[in-house]
C-alpha cells in the first residue's frame, strides 16, 4: 500500500536568512511512502500528518535538507515504511517562483 499526503500547508520557522529566523513562513509539503498492510498492521495518516508537522514546528530547521533527513528517519524508525518521497516547498521565499527540496 502506498499513502500520500498531499499539500499539507502550515507556518513555521525554517531558513537560514535573517528574516527567516524570527517570523514563520508557509510551507507545502507533499509525502508519500509505501508500507506492508495487514488487518492489524496499518497506518494512521493523520498520525502521520500531525508527526511532520511537529517535527517541523518543534526543530525550526535551517536547512531544507535537514528538514528531510530528520523527516525520513523518524518515518523510517517509527513506521518502517520504504519508498519515501518528501517534497518541501517554499511559496513564498522568492516572489517569482515556489522553491522546493525532495527527496
Amino acid at each position: 500500500m502506498t499513502i500520500e499526503v498531499e499539500n499539507l500547508t502550515f507556518k513555521c520557522i525554517v531558513g537560514i536568512l535573517d528574516f527567516e529566523r524570527k517570523k514563520k513562513q508557509r510551507v507545502i509539503i507533499n509525502l508519500s511512502f509505501d508500507y506492508s498492510f495487514s488487518e492489524n498492521n496499518f497506518i494512521d495518516y493523520a498520525e502521520v500528518v500531525n508527526l511532520v508537522k511537529k517535527t517541523m514546528k518543534e526543530n525550526k530547521f535551517e536547512l531544507l535538507e535537514d528538514a528531510i533527513i530528520t523527516i525520513n528517519k523518524l518515518l523510517e524508525d517509527s513506521y518502517c515504511v520504504k519508498n519515501i518521497k518528501l517534497k518541501i516547498s517554499k511559496p513564498n521565499i522568492l516572489k517569482n517562483c515556489i522553491v522546493s527540496l525532495s527527496s
